[in-house]
């Protein structure tokens, strides 16, 4: 009889263990906004290993580090699919290797983003150079929109056809698949489909993967309804879908004030349409009456330069936190910073707290007060709220905390 008493206890004891148990880090008390999983709720969020060990309510155990999130909201961490990091210092390249790109850790966690996408900073010529000084150096993770122009985004020399090589580009593209997520046509000013036609073709041959388009500045404007319909394919993105600047077409009609109905078709088809708000490819003119109509992104991006970030777009909260401002709700906004990127360049394994996925995690704050947000053309609207990070979590690491809301603040 005292044995099996001793059997009984000591399997109490070992159940109580397994219950109890130790996480790197536990968010305590959070609303946590889980677009994937479709959980829009306050729950708790444990995070072990490098990966998400359970969300729900009131998790129990120790933790080397505890997250205080009561009043917060709890997301995935961000992604950025649309900026420029190939920084470097070859005065005359811009983008590619040069000053106006961003090193990304000095701008990311401190947004709550935990992955970019550079949007074409390079070419298979130089998108080894790119991964070697920038890619493998950060701890943000960094993925590439590989430019269809072999050289990258290098000012004038876009213009050189010779230079969009469909097979080279695929090869490369294939050779570093956990990194090139596409393609990307940047600032062709040229009036023919060239340059789409053989992103298209790289994408294809590279095994279906997507484009992104900046289309250009042609004059007279190639028409964006040929574009969706005859040139992209489903699951290609249009990015800077609310420009409006001189040599291309824009989706809001001035004189009706309505999103033209061909854009929505396109939306039907499957194009993806991405914000890349950038240094002037962003206007209320075109945001707001496509938003009264309900016409939202399917991504929020920000296209972050050295130009962009000082200007109207500042960085990837505010962009967020003017969609919010125009009607669109929390939980699109995140999901349109989350999952659906995500799932626009193919990586559906990020942008999401899925248990076993990579703890990337932002806690946000909503601060209330006066706020005004503007454009490049100094259009001005008011809001009374705007969103700001709190802390930041990647790859189990807490990488960024603002006001010390972990306990213990830092482990060594």
């Amino acid at each position: 009889m005292k044995k099996i008493l001793v059997l009984i206890l000591a399997a109490l004891c070992l159940g109580n263990a397994a219950s109890a148990q130790t996480y790197s880090i536990l968010i305590k008390g959070g609303h946590v906004i889980d677009p994937k999983n479709n959980i829009d709720e306050v729950m708790d969020v444990a995070i072990s290993e490098g990966k998400i060990a359970k969300v729900a309510k009131n998790i129990s155990g120790t933790a080397k580090q505890t997250v205080d999130a009561k009043g917060l909201y709890v997301t995935p961490g961000l992604i950025d699919i649309h900026s420029h990091n190939f920084f470097g210092t070859a005065p005359d390249h811009q983008y590619e290797n040069g000053n106006l790109a961003l090193p990304p850790d000095g701008f990311t966690f401190r947004n709550g983003v935990t992955t970019v996408v550079d949007a074409g900073s390079s070419g298979w010529r130089t998108f080894t150079t790119f991964k070697e000084q920038t890619i493998d150096q950060s701890q943000t993770r960094v993925l590439a929109f590989l430019n269809i122009v072999g050289e990258g985004m290098r000012g004038g020399y876009e213009q050189n056809l010779n230079d969009m090589d469909t097979r080279m580009s695929a090869l490369m593209a294939k050779r570093f698949k956990n990194y090139i997520v596409g393609f990307k046509v940047a600032h062709y000013e040229g009036h023919e489909w060239a340059p789409v036609d053989r992103a298209v073709a790289a994408g294809k041959e590279a095994g279906d993967i997507p484009v992104m388009i900046d289309f250009g500045g042609s004059q007279p404007p190639l028409p964006i309804e040929e574009l969706f319909m005859q040139h992209l394919r489903p699951g290609d993105i249009f990015t800077h879908c609310f420009a409006q600047i001189n040599g291309r077409e824009y989706i809001v009609d001035q004189q009706t004030q309505k999103v033209k109905p061909f854009v929505w078709d396109a939306r039907k088809r499957g194009i993806f349409f991405d914000v890349g708000y950038g240094g002037i490819s962003f206007a209320f003119s075109q945001a707001i009456p496509a938003a009264k109509e309900g016409f939202f992104p399917n991504s929020i991006s920000t296209d972050i330069h050295t130009g962009s970030m000082n200007n109207a777009m500042k960085d990837m909260l505010t962009t967020m936190s003017k969609f919010l401002a125009l009607g669109m709700d929390l939980k699109s906004v995140i999901k349109a910073s989350t999952s659906n990127p995500a799932m626009e360049i193919k990586h559906e394994e990020l942008g999401n707290l899925s248990v076993g996925a990579d703890a990337d995690v932002a806690v946000l704050n909503i601060r209330k007060g006066k706020f005004g947000l503007f454009d490049y053309t100094g259009r001005k609207i008011e809001t009374d709220k705007k969103l700001e990070c709190e802390l930041t979590v990647r790859a189990g690491k807490i990488v960024y905390d603002l006001n010390g809301i972990a306990n213990p603040v830092t482990i060594r």
